[in-house]
Protein backbone atom coordinates (compact mmCIF):
# COMPACT_ATOMS: atom_id res chain seq x y z
CA UNK A 1 0.00 0.00 0.00
CA UNK A 2 1.57 3.62 -0.96
CA UNK A 3 2.30 5.56 1.57
CA UNK A 4 0.06 7.97 2.67
CA UNK A 5 0.68 11.35 2.00
CA UNK A 6 0.30 14.46 3.88
CA UNK A 7 -2.78 16.01 2.99
CA UNK A 8 -1.54 19.72 3.01
CA UNK A 9 0.74 18.98 0.50
CA UNK A 10 -1.43 16.67 -2.16
CA UNK A 11 -3.30 17.83 -5.89
CA UNK A 12 -1.64 21.37 -5.56
CA UNK A 13 -4.06 22.65 -2.63
CA UNK A 14 -2.96 25.54 -0.87
CA UNK A 15 -4.11 27.40 2.30
CA UNK A 16 -5.97 24.91 3.58
CA UNK A 17 -8.24 24.90 0.76
CA UNK A 18 -9.49 21.40 0.95
CA UNK A 19 -13.46 21.74 -0.59
CA UNK A 20 -12.39 20.71 -4.11
CA UNK A 21 -10.74 17.93 -3.11
CA UNK A 22 -14.63 16.21 -2.20
CA UNK A 23 -16.40 17.28 -5.69
CA UNK A 24 -17.22 13.99 -8.00
CA UNK A 25 -14.88 14.34 -10.47
CA UNK A 26 -11.38 14.69 -8.32
CA UNK A 27 -12.49 11.76 -6.42
CA UNK A 28 -12.75 9.58 -9.78
CA UNK A 29 -9.52 11.07 -10.67
CA UNK A 30 -8.21 9.94 -7.55
CA UNK A 31 -9.65 6.41 -8.02
CA UNK A 32 -8.64 6.19 -11.22
CA UNK A 33 -4.85 7.31 -9.65
CA UNK A 34 -4.77 4.56 -7.68
CA UNK A 35 -6.89 2.03 -9.70
CA UNK A 36 -7.65 -1.19 -7.99
CA UNK A 37 -6.26 -0.07 -4.31
CA UNK A 38 -9.72 1.64 -3.18
CA UNK A 39 -8.29 1.17 0.41
CA UNK A 40 -5.37 3.37 0.05
CA UNK A 41 -7.87 6.00 -2.26
CA UNK A 42 -10.27 5.65 0.82
CA UNK A 43 -7.25 6.40 3.90
CA UNK A 44 -6.18 9.31 1.64
CA UNK A 45 -9.94 10.54 1.40
CA UNK A 46 -10.46 9.93 5.24
CA UNK A 47 -7.18 12.16 6.00
CA UNK A 48 -8.16 14.78 4.17
CA UNK A 49 -11.67 15.05 5.62
CA UNK A 50 -10.59 14.73 8.93
CA UNK A 51 -7.60 17.38 8.69
CA UNK A 52 -8.64 20.17 11.95
CA UNK A 53 -9.15 23.65 10.77
CA UNK A 54 -7.28 25.58 13.73
CA UNK A 55 -9.19 28.71 14.33
CA UNK A 56 -6.10 30.10 16.29
CA UNK A 57 -4.69 33.45 15.47
CA UNK A 58 -0.67 33.78 16.14
CA UNK A 59 -0.86 37.39 15.80
CA UNK A 60 -3.71 37.88 18.35
CA UNK A 61 -3.16 39.67 21.53
CA UNK A 62 -4.61 37.15 23.31
CA UNK A 63 -2.39 34.55 21.55
CA UNK A 64 0.82 36.97 23.07
CA UNK A 65 -0.91 37.02 26.15
CA UNK A 66 -1.18 33.35 26.83
CA UNK A 67 2.35 32.97 25.31
CA UNK A 68 3.54 34.97 27.81
CA UNK A 69 2.39 33.76 30.42
CA UNK A 70 2.88 30.18 30.11
CA UNK A 71 6.31 30.91 28.77
CA UNK A 72 7.10 32.58 32.25
CA UNK A 73 5.90 29.39 33.69
CA UNK A 74 7.80 27.05 32.02
CA UNK A 75 10.77 29.54 32.96
CA UNK A 76 9.39 28.81 36.60
CA UNK A 77 9.65 25.22 36.07
CA UNK A 78 13.67 25.11 34.39
CA UNK A 79 14.42 27.31 37.20
CA UNK A 80 13.04 25.13 39.88
CA UNK A 81 15.15 21.99 38.29
CA UNK A 82 18.04 24.01 37.60
CA UNK A 83 18.22 24.74 41.48
CA UNK A 84 18.62 21.06 41.73
CA UNK A 85 21.31 20.59 39.46
CA UNK A 86 23.34 23.81 41.22
CA UNK A 87 22.98 22.30 44.89
CA UNK A 88 24.44 19.15 43.90
CA UNK A 89 27.30 21.12 42.15
CA UNK A 90 28.35 22.58 45.04
CA UNK A 91 29.93 19.87 45.77
CA UNK A 92 31.48 19.03 42.79
CA UNK A 93 34.91 19.95 44.19
CA UNK A 94 34.41 16.80 46.84
CA UNK A 95 33.68 14.17 43.87
CA UNK A 96 37.10 15.54 41.65
CA UNK A 97 39.35 15.25 44.67
CA UNK A 98 38.27 11.65 45.60
CA UNK A 99 38.28 11.10 41.41
CA UNK A 100 34.40 10.06 41.08
CA UNK A 101 32.10 11.42 38.98
CA UNK A 102 29.53 13.61 39.99
CA UNK A 103 26.08 11.88 39.92
CA UNK A 104 24.82 13.65 37.10
CA UNK A 105 28.11 13.05 35.04
CA UNK A 106 27.49 9.38 35.79
CA UNK A 107 24.00 9.13 34.90
CA UNK A 108 25.51 10.78 30.86
CA UNK A 109 28.22 8.06 31.39
CA UNK A 110 25.21 5.43 31.77
CA UNK A 111 22.64 6.51 28.87
CA UNK A 112 23.66 5.99 25.52
CA UNK A 113 24.62 9.50 23.76
CA UNK A 114 21.02 11.46 21.54
CA UNK A 115 18.70 9.05 22.50
CA UNK A 116 15.87 10.10 24.31
CA UNK A 117 15.49 10.31 28.01
CA UNK A 118 12.27 10.73 30.06
CA UNK A 119 12.75 12.31 33.36
CA UNK A 120 10.19 11.11 35.91
CA UNK A 121 8.82 12.95 39.32
CA UNK A 122 11.42 16.08 38.67
CA UNK A 123 10.07 17.88 41.47
CA UNK A 124 9.25 15.41 43.90
CA UNK A 125 9.78 16.80 47.61
CA UNK A 126 9.24 20.37 46.51
CA UNK A 127 7.57 22.27 49.70
CA UNK A 128 7.95 19.34 51.26
CA UNK A 129 10.07 19.43 53.97
CA UNK A 130 11.09 22.90 53.11
CA UNK A 131 8.25 24.97 52.81
CA UNK A 132 10.06 28.09 51.68
CA UNK A 133 9.33 27.91 47.54
CA UNK A 134 13.24 30.39 47.58
CA UNK A 135 14.70 28.16 48.86
CA UNK A 136 13.27 24.35 48.56
CA UNK A 137 15.37 22.23 46.17
CA UNK A 138 13.34 19.57 44.20
CA UNK A 139 13.80 16.12 43.06
CA UNK A 140 14.19 14.08 46.67
CA UNK A 141 18.06 13.65 46.21
CA UNK A 142 17.30 11.48 43.29
CA UNK A 143 17.59 11.69 39.43
CA UNK A 144 15.08 8.98 37.99
CA UNK A 145 13.78 8.48 34.51
CA UNK A 146 13.63 5.90 31.35
CA UNK A 147 16.12 5.91 28.94
CA UNK A 148 18.30 3.63 26.61
CA UNK A 149 21.25 1.50 27.69
CA UNK A 150 23.39 0.04 24.73
CA UNK A 151 19.32 0.55 22.77
CA UNK A 152 17.61 -1.79 25.40
CA UNK A 153 15.14 0.68 27.24
CA UNK A 154 15.53 1.22 31.04
CA UNK A 155 14.72 2.54 34.15
CA UNK A 156 17.53 4.40 35.79
CA UNK A 157 17.56 5.78 39.51
CA UNK A 158 20.94 8.06 40.65
CA UNK A 159 21.48 8.79 44.29
CA UNK A 160 22.26 12.44 44.09
CA UNK A 161 24.91 12.13 46.88
CA UNK A 162 25.76 16.29 46.11
CA UNK A 163 22.90 16.98 48.09
CA UNK A 164 23.05 15.96 51.90
CA UNK A 165 25.52 12.98 50.70
CA UNK A 166 22.33 11.74 48.79
CA UNK A 167 20.23 11.06 52.50
CA UNK A 168 16.67 10.18 51.93
CA UNK A 169 13.94 13.30 51.94
CA UNK A 170 10.28 12.38 53.13
CA UNK A 171 9.26 12.17 49.60
CA UNK A 172 12.51 9.39 48.14
CA UNK A 173 11.36 6.29 49.29
CA UNK A 174 8.07 7.32 47.28
CA UNK A 175 9.76 8.09 44.67
CA UNK A 176 11.45 5.01 44.46
CA UNK A 177 8.46 2.66 44.96
CA UNK A 178 6.70 4.61 41.67
CA UNK A 179 9.53 4.10 39.86
CA UNK A 180 9.90 0.51 40.51
CA UNK A 181 5.97 0.04 40.05
CA UNK A 182 6.24 1.80 36.49
CA UNK A 183 9.91 -0.55 35.74
CA UNK A 184 7.36 -3.43 36.54
CA UNK A 185 4.41 -2.71 34.67
CA UNK A 186 6.83 -1.80 31.73
CA UNK A 187 9.42 -4.92 32.35
CA UNK A 188 11.81 -2.27 31.64
CA UNK A 189 15.59 -3.54 33.47
CA UNK A 190 16.03 -1.07 36.94
CA UNK A 191 19.90 0.05 36.97
CA UNK A 192 20.06 2.38 40.39
CA UNK A 193 23.26 4.19 41.22
CA UNK A 194 23.65 4.21 44.61
CA UNK A 195 25.78 6.48 46.87
CA UNK A 196 23.33 7.55 49.92
CA UNK A 197 24.11 8.19 53.25
CA UNK A 198 20.57 6.56 54.14
CA UNK A 199 17.55 7.70 55.51
CA UNK A 200 18.47 11.25 57.62
CA UNK A 201 17.22 10.05 61.43
CA UNK A 202 16.71 14.22 62.28
CA UNK A 203 13.78 14.10 59.89
CA UNK A 204 12.74 10.36 61.25
CA UNK A 205 9.11 9.25 61.02
CA UNK A 206 7.20 6.15 61.59
CA UNK A 207 5.26 6.13 58.61
CA UNK A 208 8.91 6.36 56.26
CA UNK A 209 9.91 3.49 58.23
CA UNK A 210 6.57 1.05 57.27
CA UNK A 211 6.93 2.01 53.72
CA UNK A 212 10.61 2.07 52.96
CA UNK A 213 9.85 -1.98 53.41
CA UNK A 214 8.04 -1.85 50.31
CA UNK A 215 10.98 -0.61 48.00
CA UNK A 216 12.52 -4.08 49.36
CA UNK A 217 9.43 -5.98 48.48
CA UNK A 218 9.37 -4.43 44.97
CA UNK A 219 12.78 -5.40 44.32
CA UNK A 220 12.11 -9.32 45.07
CA UNK A 221 8.87 -9.24 43.34
CA UNK A 222 11.04 -8.14 40.11
CA UNK A 223 13.63 -10.78 39.98
CA UNK A 224 10.04 -13.60 40.87
CA UNK A 225 9.15 -11.27 37.59
CA UNK A 226 12.28 -12.35 35.66
CA UNK A 227 13.25 -8.15 35.16
CA UNK A 228 16.61 -7.99 36.24
CA UNK A 229 18.42 -5.04 38.61
CA UNK A 230 21.51 -3.74 38.43
CA UNK A 231 23.37 -1.95 41.31
CA UNK A 232 25.98 0.33 41.01
CA UNK A 233 27.71 1.31 44.41
CA UNK A 234 29.25 4.20 43.92
CA UNK A 235 29.86 4.68 47.34
CA UNK A 236 27.87 3.73 51.00
CA UNK A 237 24.93 2.13 51.10
CA UNK A 238 24.27 1.51 54.74
CA UNK A 239 21.58 0.29 56.89
CA UNK A 240 18.32 -0.34 54.82
CA UNK A 241 20.24 0.69 52.14
CA UNK A 242 22.29 -2.42 52.09
CA UNK A 243 19.34 -4.59 50.74
CA UNK A 244 19.55 -2.43 47.34
CA UNK A 245 22.47 -4.25 46.02
CA UNK A 246 21.02 -7.21 48.86
CA UNK A 247 18.05 -7.59 46.16
CA UNK A 248 19.76 -7.08 43.33
CA UNK A 249 20.83 -9.17 40.60
CA UNK A 250 23.94 -8.05 39.81
CA UNK A 251 25.90 -5.35 41.49
CA UNK A 252 29.13 -3.66 40.67
CA UNK A 253 31.02 -2.21 43.24
CA UNK A 254 34.22 0.58 42.99
CA UNK A 255 37.37 -0.23 44.63
CA UNK A 256 37.74 1.68 48.00
CA UNK A 257 35.17 3.41 47.16
CA UNK A 258 31.42 1.54 47.38
CA UNK A 259 30.01 -0.33 50.51
CA UNK A 260 27.43 -1.80 51.97
CA UNK A 261 26.76 -2.70 55.53
CA UNK A 262 23.77 -3.37 57.67
CA UNK A 263 25.62 -0.86 60.27
CA UNK A 264 28.28 1.34 59.94
CA UNK A 265 31.29 1.59 62.19
CA UNK A 266 29.51 3.94 64.68
CA UNK A 267 26.98 2.24 64.77
CA UNK A 268 28.54 -0.99 64.93
CA UNK A 269 30.81 1.00 67.70
CA UNK A 270 28.04 1.73 69.74
CA UNK A 271 25.98 -1.71 69.28
CA UNK A 272 28.80 -3.77 70.23
CA UNK A 273 31.73 -1.54 71.16
CA UNK A 274 33.64 -3.43 68.10
CA UNK A 275 36.39 -0.79 66.53
CA UNK A 276 34.98 -2.18 63.16
CA UNK A 277 37.62 -1.03 59.75
CA UNK A 278 35.12 0.38 57.24
CA UNK A 279 36.71 -1.56 54.54
CA UNK A 280 37.04 -4.94 55.95
CA UNK A 281 33.38 -3.96 57.52
CA UNK A 282 31.63 -3.35 54.60
CA UNK A 283 34.43 -2.54 51.42
CA UNK A 284 33.40 -3.57 48.15
CA UNK A 285 36.69 -5.81 47.82
CA UNK A 286 35.79 -7.23 51.06
CA UNK A 287 32.21 -8.03 49.08
CA UNK A 288 33.76 -9.33 45.68
CA UNK A 289 36.16 -11.79 47.34
CA UNK A 290 34.70 -12.64 50.93
CA UNK A 291 30.93 -12.16 51.18
CA UNK A 292 30.22 -12.79 47.82
CA UNK A 293 27.55 -9.89 47.75
CA UNK A 294 29.74 -8.34 44.46
CA UNK A 295 29.82 -9.33 41.09
CA UNK A 296 32.10 -7.33 39.31
CA UNK A 297 34.66 -5.11 41.05
CA UNK A 298 35.31 -1.63 39.33
CA UNK A 299 38.68 0.35 39.95
CA UNK A 300 36.79 3.78 39.46
CA UNK A 301 33.24 5.22 38.46
CA UNK A 302 34.18 5.26 34.34
CA UNK A 303 34.67 1.37 34.35
CA UNK A 304 31.67 0.48 36.79
CA UNK A 305 29.37 2.07 34.86
CA UNK A 306 30.55 0.53 31.29
CA UNK A 307 30.54 -2.85 33.27
CA UNK A 308 26.77 -1.59 34.01
CA UNK A 309 26.35 -1.24 30.36
CA UNK A 310 27.85 -4.67 29.38
CA UNK A 311 25.47 -6.17 32.01
CA UNK A 312 22.67 -4.92 29.83
CA UNK A 313 24.07 -5.51 26.52
CA UNK A 314 24.58 -9.40 27.50
CA UNK A 315 20.83 -9.21 28.44
CA UNK A 316 20.14 -9.20 24.83
CA UNK A 317 16.82 -7.68 26.16
CA UNK A 318 15.39 -6.80 23.11
CA UNK A 319 15.81 -10.30 21.41
CA UNK A 320 12.09 -11.55 22.96
CA UNK A 321 10.40 -8.30 21.91
CA UNK A 322 9.26 -8.32 18.74
CA UNK A 323 7.24 -5.62 17.55
CA UNK A 324 5.15 -5.22 14.34
CA UNK A 325 6.19 -2.15 12.29
CA UNK A 326 3.68 0.87 12.35
CA UNK A 327 2.19 2.79 9.79
CA UNK A 328 4.19 5.37 8.25
CA UNK A 329 3.22 9.03 9.79
CA UNK A 330 4.34 12.99 9.31
CA UNK A 331 4.23 15.25 11.65
CA UNK A 332 1.64 17.86 12.60
CA UNK A 333 0.72 20.73 10.09
CA UNK A 334 0.64 23.17 13.04
CA UNK A 335 3.93 23.53 15.60
CA UNK A 336 4.18 22.36 18.80
CA UNK A 337 5.90 25.70 19.75
CA UNK A 338 2.05 27.14 19.36
CA UNK A 339 0.71 25.21 22.49
CA UNK A 340 2.39 27.92 24.17
CA UNK A 341 0.04 30.30 23.07
CA UNK A 342 -3.33 27.91 22.56
CA UNK A 343 -4.19 27.11 26.03
CA UNK A 344 -4.57 30.00 28.77
CA UNK A 345 -3.09 29.90 32.17
CA UNK A 346 -6.13 30.88 33.57
CA UNK A 347 -8.33 27.98 33.33
CA UNK A 348 -11.62 30.02 33.39
CA UNK A 349 -11.21 31.23 30.08
CA UNK A 350 -12.68 29.21 27.66
CA UNK A 351 -10.59 27.21 24.47
CA UNK A 352 -11.16 24.38 21.85
CA UNK A 353 -9.02 21.41 23.53
CA UNK A 354 -9.30 20.06 19.71
CA UNK A 355 -6.61 22.80 19.51
CA UNK A 356 -4.45 20.98 21.66
CA UNK A 357 -4.66 17.96 20.06
CA UNK A 358 -4.16 18.91 16.53
CA UNK A 359 -0.54 19.86 17.56
CA UNK A 360 0.06 16.90 19.10
CA UNK A 361 -1.50 14.38 16.58
CA UNK A 362 -0.16 12.75 13.16
CA UNK A 363 -0.51 15.14 10.36
CA UNK A 364 -3.09 16.98 12.39
CA UNK A 365 -5.61 15.01 11.32
CA UNK A 366 -8.53 14.21 13.81
CA UNK A 367 -11.89 12.03 13.41
CA UNK A 368 -14.47 12.95 15.97
CA UNK A 369 -16.88 10.69 17.26
CA UNK A 370 -20.43 12.00 17.93
CA UNK A 371 -19.14 15.24 17.99
CA UNK A 372 -22.56 17.17 17.97
CA UNK A 373 -23.81 14.69 20.94
CA UNK A 374 -22.32 16.24 24.21
CA UNK A 375 -19.80 18.48 22.87
CA UNK A 376 -18.53 19.78 26.12
CA UNK A 377 -16.93 16.12 26.24
CA UNK A 378 -14.57 15.80 23.03
CA UNK A 379 -14.46 11.98 22.01
CA UNK A 380 -11.33 12.11 18.77
CA UNK A 381 -9.15 9.22 16.64
CA UNK A 382 -5.85 10.15 15.94
CA UNK A 383 -2.40 8.40 15.79
CA UNK A 384 0.99 9.84 17.20
CA UNK A 385 3.89 8.75 15.68
CA UNK A 386 2.49 6.22 13.81
CA UNK A 387 0.06 4.50 16.51
CA UNK A 388 -3.66 5.05 16.37
CA UNK A 389 -5.15 6.29 19.80
CA UNK A 390 -8.02 7.22 21.45
CA UNK A 391 -8.46 11.14 22.77
CA UNK A 392 -10.88 12.03 25.21
CA UNK A 393 -10.94 15.76 26.29
CA UNK A 394 -12.93 18.21 27.91
CA UNK A 395 -14.47 21.83 26.31
CA UNK A 396 -16.51 22.75 30.02
CA UNK A 397 -18.04 20.45 32.86
CA UNK A 398 -19.08 16.89 31.95
CA UNK A 399 -22.98 16.58 31.29
CA UNK A 400 -25.11 13.49 31.06
CA UNK A 401 -24.65 12.97 27.14
CA UNK A 402 -20.97 13.95 27.70
CA UNK A 403 -20.34 10.91 30.18
CA UNK A 404 -22.70 8.75 28.44
CA UNK A 405 -20.76 9.27 25.08
CA UNK A 406 -17.49 8.97 26.87
CA UNK A 407 -18.34 6.13 28.44
CA UNK A 408 -19.10 4.25 25.07
CA UNK A 409 -15.93 6.07 23.27
CA UNK A 410 -13.67 4.22 26.14
CA UNK A 411 -15.18 0.69 25.84
CA UNK A 412 -15.06 0.98 22.21
CA UNK A 413 -11.10 1.67 22.23
CA UNK A 414 -10.50 -0.94 24.59
CA UNK A 415 -12.24 -3.38 22.29
CA UNK A 416 -10.15 -2.22 19.33
CA UNK A 417 -6.61 -2.27 21.58
CA UNK A 418 -6.30 1.56 21.07
CA UNK A 419 -4.59 3.39 24.16
CA UNK A 420 -6.06 5.98 25.40
CA UNK A 421 -5.45 10.20 25.55
CA UNK A 422 -6.96 12.43 28.42
CA UNK A 423 -6.51 15.74 28.32
CA UNK A 424 -7.89 17.30 31.39
CA UNK A 425 -9.54 20.44 31.64
CA UNK A 426 -12.13 19.79 33.42
CA UNK A 427 -14.35 21.72 36.92
CA UNK A 428 -16.28 18.86 37.29
CA UNK A 429 -19.50 16.92 36.20
CA UNK A 430 -22.31 19.23 35.73
CA UNK A 431 -25.08 19.98 39.29
CA UNK A 432 -28.19 21.64 38.73
CA UNK A 433 -31.97 20.26 39.35
CA UNK A 434 -32.49 19.72 35.43
CA UNK A 435 -28.80 17.27 35.65
CA UNK A 436 -29.89 15.60 38.28
CA UNK A 437 -32.78 14.16 37.03
CA UNK A 438 -31.23 13.27 33.74
CA UNK A 439 -29.85 10.70 35.82
CA UNK A 440 -26.19 12.82 36.00
CA UNK A 441 -24.79 10.63 39.00
CA UNK A 442 -26.03 7.45 36.98
CA UNK A 443 -24.06 8.68 33.44
CA UNK A 444 -21.25 9.79 35.50
CA UNK A 445 -20.96 6.38 37.36
CA UNK A 446 -20.93 4.31 34.62
CA UNK A 447 -17.63 6.74 32.79
CA UNK A 448 -15.96 6.04 35.63
CA UNK A 449 -16.68 2.44 35.82
CA UNK A 450 -15.33 2.07 32.26
CA UNK A 451 -12.06 4.78 33.64
CA UNK A 452 -11.64 2.07 36.16
CA UNK A 453 -11.51 -0.90 34.22
CA UNK A 454 -10.17 0.23 30.77
CA UNK A 455 -7.29 -2.96 29.61
CA UNK A 456 -5.81 -0.65 27.56
CA UNK A 457 -3.03 2.04 28.45
CA UNK A 458 -4.32 5.45 29.97
CA UNK A 459 -1.75 8.42 29.66
CA UNK A 460 -3.17 11.65 31.17
CA UNK A 461 -2.51 15.04 30.55
CA UNK A 462 -3.17 17.85 33.09
CA UNK A 463 -3.08 20.52 30.59
CA UNK A 464 -5.54 22.91 32.46
CA UNK A 465 -8.02 22.64 35.28
CA UNK A 466 -9.04 18.75 36.31
CA UNK A 467 -11.13 19.38 39.66
CA UNK A 468 -13.95 17.17 41.59
CA UNK A 469 -15.03 13.83 40.36
CA UNK A 470 -13.95 15.04 36.40
CA UNK A 471 -10.58 14.78 37.43
CA UNK A 472 -11.83 10.98 38.41
CA UNK A 473 -13.82 10.45 35.40
CA UNK A 474 -10.90 11.46 32.80
CA UNK A 475 -8.33 8.60 34.26
CA UNK A 476 -6.49 11.00 37.37
CA UNK A 477 -4.18 9.98 39.34
CA UNK A 478 -6.14 7.98 41.90
CA UNK A 479 -7.03 5.82 38.17
CA UNK A 480 -3.38 4.71 37.96
CA UNK A 481 -3.12 6.02 34.49
CA UNK A 482 0.16 4.33 32.92
CA UNK A 483 1.62 7.86 32.77
CA UNK A 484 0.36 11.02 34.51
CA UNK A 485 2.22 14.31 33.42
CA UNK A 486 0.89 17.68 34.01
CA UNK A 487 1.58 21.67 32.35
CA UNK A 488 2.55 24.23 34.48
CA UNK A 489 -0.60 25.99 34.12
CA UNK A 490 -2.92 23.16 35.16
CA UNK A 491 -4.38 23.09 38.11
CA UNK A 492 -6.04 19.95 40.15
CA UNK A 493 -8.20 19.01 43.78
CA UNK A 494 -11.69 18.96 44.76
CA UNK A 495 -12.61 22.59 43.32
CA UNK A 496 -11.01 25.82 42.86
CA UNK A 497 -10.24 28.25 45.36
CA UNK A 498 -13.18 30.63 44.23
CA UNK A 499 -15.54 28.21 44.06
CA UNK A 500 -14.51 27.13 47.74
CA UNK A 501 -14.89 30.33 49.27
CA UNK A 502 -18.38 30.87 47.43
CA UNK A 503 -19.39 27.79 48.86
CA UNK A 504 -18.45 28.19 52.03
CA UNK A 505 -19.84 32.09 51.96
CA UNK A 506 -23.23 30.57 51.01
CA UNK A 507 -23.34 27.96 53.99
CA UNK A 508 -22.26 30.98 56.62
CA UNK A 509 -25.38 33.11 54.95
CA UNK A 510 -27.43 30.51 55.27
CA UNK A 511 -26.50 29.60 58.94
CA UNK A 512 -26.93 32.84 60.13
CA UNK A 513 -30.25 33.41 58.07
CA UNK A 514 -31.63 30.61 60.02
CA UNK A 515 -30.02 31.97 63.29
CA UNK A 516 -31.75 35.26 62.53
CA UNK A 517 -28.83 37.23 62.96
CA UNK A 518 -26.15 39.47 60.58
CA UNK A 519 -23.55 38.83 58.71
CA UNK A 520 -20.28 39.32 60.00
CA UNK A 521 -19.36 40.97 56.51
CA UNK A 522 -15.18 41.58 57.45
CA UNK A 523 -15.08 38.10 58.80
CA UNK A 524 -16.48 36.64 55.53
CA UNK A 525 -14.22 38.47 53.80
CA UNK A 526 -11.44 37.20 55.55
CA UNK A 527 -12.60 33.80 55.29
CA UNK A 528 -13.40 34.03 51.72
CA UNK A 529 -9.31 35.96 51.42
CA UNK A 530 -7.80 32.19 53.51
CA UNK A 531 -9.74 29.97 51.41
CA UNK A 532 -9.19 31.00 48.48
CA UNK A 533 -5.38 31.32 49.16
CA UNK A 534 -5.24 27.89 51.26
CA UNK A 535 -6.94 25.99 48.16
CA UNK A 536 -5.31 27.52 44.91
CA UNK A 537 -1.66 26.90 46.73
CA UNK A 538 -2.47 23.51 46.93
CA UNK A 539 -3.95 22.86 43.63
CA UNK A 540 -0.94 24.78 41.62
CA UNK A 541 1.29 21.89 39.67
CA UNK A 542 4.59 22.69 41.28
CA UNK A 543 2.71 21.76 44.65
CA UNK A 544 1.00 18.51 43.84
CA UNK A 545 3.73 17.45 41.24
CA UNK A 546 6.30 18.33 44.77
CA UNK A 547 3.73 15.39 46.44
CA UNK A 548 4.16 13.05 43.52
CA UNK A 549 0.82 13.09 42.16
CA UNK A 550 1.78 13.04 38.97
CA UNK A 551 5.07 11.83 37.05
CA UNK A 552 6.15 15.26 36.32
CA UNK A 553 5.62 18.92 34.97
CA UNK A 554 6.39 19.04 31.53
CA UNK A 555 6.69 22.22 29.06
CA UNK A 556 3.90 22.01 26.92
CA UNK A 557 5.82 21.89 23.81
CA UNK A 558 6.91 18.73 24.93
CA UNK A 559 3.98 17.23 25.07
CA UNK A 560 3.63 15.17 21.78
CA UNK A 561 7.35 13.72 22.28
CA UNK A 562 6.22 12.83 26.00
CA UNK A 563 3.14 10.99 24.81
CA UNK A 564 4.84 9.19 21.55
CA UNK A 565 7.75 8.10 24.26
CA UNK A 566 5.08 6.55 26.38
CA UNK A 567 3.24 5.03 23.83
CA UNK A 568 6.23 3.27 22.99
CA UNK A 569 7.40 2.44 26.39
CA UNK A 570 3.97 0.74 26.66
CA UNK A 571 4.09 -1.20 23.41
CA UNK A 572 7.10 -2.78 24.19
CA UNK A 573 5.55 -3.83 27.37
CA UNK A 574 2.70 -5.71 25.36
CA UNK A 575 5.20 -7.19 23.20
CA UNK A 576 7.97 -8.48 25.73
CA UNK A 577 7.95 -11.91 26.72
CA UNK A 578 9.94 -12.45 29.82
CA UNK A 579 11.21 -15.29 32.21
CA UNK A 580 9.66 -15.29 35.53
CA UNK A 581 10.31 -17.71 38.24
CA UNK A 582 9.19 -18.93 42.12
CA UNK A 583 10.72 -16.51 44.43
CA UNK A 584 13.37 -13.92 42.27
CA UNK A 585 17.20 -15.05 42.57
CA UNK A 586 18.88 -15.67 45.79
CA UNK A 587 22.56 -14.43 46.02
CA UNK A 588 25.05 -16.74 47.16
Amino acid sequence: MPRILSPRSNHGLKGGDYSRILSTPLLDNLADSFGPDVNCYLTILRTIMGLFQSRVDETSSDFAKNRREMEMLVAELHTLKERAVAASNKRRPNFEKRGQLTPRERLGHLLDPGMPWLELFGLANYLVDDPNPEHSIPGASVIAGIGFVNGIRVMVFVFDSGINAGASTPRTGEKFRNCLDIALRFKLPFIQLVESAGANLMRYSVEGWAHGGGVFRRLANRSAAGLPTITVLHGPSTAGGAYYPGLSDYVVAVRNMGRASLGGAALVKAATGEDADPEELAGAEMHATVSGLVEYLASDDGEAIALARDIVARLDWNRRCELKPLQGYEPPIYPADQLAGVVPVDYRIAYDVREVAARIVDGSVLEGFKPGYGPSLVCLHGAVMGQSIGIVGNNGPIDTNGAAKATQFIQLCDQADLPLVFLHNVTGYMVGTSYEQAGMIKHGAKMIQAVANVRVPKISFYVGATFGAGNYGMAGYAYQPDFLFAWPNSKSGVMGGEQAAITMEQVARGSAASKRIDVDENKLARQRAELIAHFDRQSHAFYTSGRLLDNGVIDPRDTRNVLGFCLQTCREAKARDVQPNSFGVGRM
